[in-house]
């Protein structure tokens, strides 16, 4: 091993090279996200701008477990990361041309077929670094990098829709997007590999059998209630994705009525509107690492089920941000609903990752950590026409209100239907005596 290489495989620079493609990773979407929703609604409806939340997680329902699948049938995980984060990079390059509405939109649903293929790959790499007993931790070290991304796209992209025409701020995306595939080209794989070189019928043909199992290959679904963290985590994911695919526009049009003057400065909606929404990713980067320390000590179902319940009241709170009559007041419910589910989507996440990190066989963990991402791709799917639609009848604040009830049924079902699964789960086997 030569010098370069004993430098990449230290522990260090491991962790730092999954951290900073993480991050970029998901700043570049969350750029393109923003700035597109601010974009189209400018000239769109509020329906047209939920479709750009919905576009993305089109791409995400199918193809999140369809990358993950051929990263374990191929046990090519880096090249899958690499190939999909080029893809990626790709389709934001047409958008410095085309303009409009439902162009963007598309192209958008396009670039969420590759950049999807990112997740479920470094998330079975990151569970498998982690080990048995540091896996909450090393998933927790995960997500506050990737929450670093996303607060620092909300901060940064505020900025630069003052600043840059739309074809120059769609150029830096591609660059961001760049940089985290370099980075991702550089991580370790500890993940175990096959000893077979499939070809790509075999791949196909597997990759469809994983996607849609037979009825006698589907126990793994149900270890511990697997399934039924789906169905809550789809539920859940209508709430939270239908009200933030709205909350650029409700930010600065609604809540936002005014430039806020802040130490002499006059700041306009759109920055404001950034900094606002960089508190949840922000709030995440610490949240994350505590509640992954939490997941290892006291278990998976708990931070589960509260991070639903959070979700809902994250709604709540956001529903009522318009009833204060001064600009600070709105300012601060809307940035305290942001805590909320800061804290919520951090207890949620954590618990549920190594909830799946810890029941999953170890040939299918990607493509099981891609199937969490097919669930909330349908609650992306579905809750921001369903929130969308109703806000363009009733209004955003209604709009927001009913969707919460979806997220406190969901953690009553994880309540219900979950089997604690991490270090503190009772010892399931029978004791002395029993039959």
């Amino acid at each position: 091993m030569t010098d370069d290489e004993r430098l990449l495989a230290s522990e260090r620079v491991q962790q730092s090279l999954i951290a900073v493609s993480g991050a970029t990773r998901f700043m570049s979407g969350i750029l393109m996200g923003t700035a597109m929703a601010v974009y189209v609604g400018r000239s769109g409806s509020e329906f047209a701008v939920s479709m750009v939340l919905t576009a993305y997680f089109l791409g995400m329902t199918v193809f999140a477990p369809f990358w993950g699948a051929v990263a374990d049938v191929t046990g090519r995980r880096r090249a899958v990361m690499v190939a999909t984060g080029l893809l990626a990079t790709l389709a934001v390059l047409p958008l410095t041309v085309v303009d409009g509405v439902w162009g963007p939109i598309g192209l958008r649903a396009l670039y969420a077929v590759f950049a999807v293929g990112f997740g479920p790959v470094m998330l079975a790499i990151v569970s498998e670094r982690g080990g048995a007993e540091g896996r909450g931790q090393s998933l927790g070290f995960y997500n506050s990098a990737r929450g670093a991304g996303f607060a620092g796209g909300q901060l940064v992209v505020g900025v630069l829709l003052g600043l840059l025409v739309p074809a120059s701020l769609y150029l830096v995306i591609a660059a961001v997007s760049l940089l985290s595939t370099a980075a991702a080209a550089l991580v370790a794989d500890p993940t175990p590999s096959t000893d077979r070189d499939p070809d790509a019928g075999e791949v196909l043909a597997e990759v469809r059998r994983r996607l849609l199992p037979a009825v006698d290959d589907r126990e793994h679904l149900r270890t511990n209630g697997l399934w039924v963290l789906y169905v809550a985590l789809a539920l859940r994911n209508m709430t939270v994705l239908g009200v933030m695919s709205l909350m650029p526009v409700y930010l600065t049009r609604d809540v936002l009525f005014a430039e806020v003057v802040l130490a002499g400065v006059a700041l306009p909606p759109e920055t404001v509107m950034g900094a606002l929404l960089a508190i949840n990713p922000a709030g995440q980067t610490v949240f994350m690492y505590l509640f992954g320390r939490i997941a290892d000590a006291a278990g998976r179902k708990p931070l589960i089920v509260v991070g639903m319940a959070g979700s809902g009241l994250f709604a709540v709170v956001e529903a009522v941000a318009t009833v204060p009559g001064g600009l600070l007041a709105r300012t601060l419910v809307a940035g305290a609903g942001l805590v909320v589910i800061a804290a919520a989507f951090s207890a949620m996440t954590t618990g549920a990752l190594a909830f799946i990190g810890d029941v999953a066989p170890a040939a299918r963990e990607s493509e099981l950590m891609g199937l969490r991402s097919t669930a909330k791709g349908v609650g992306g799917v579905l809750g921001p026409p369903i929130i969308g639609g109703v806000a363009t009848v009733a209004g955003i604040e209604a709009a927001f209100a009913v969707g919460s009830t979806l997220a406190v049924l969901a953690a009553g079902l994880a309540f219900a239907g979950l089997v604690e699964s991490g270090p503190v789960a009772p010892d399931p086997s029978p004791a002395p005596g029993d039959d």
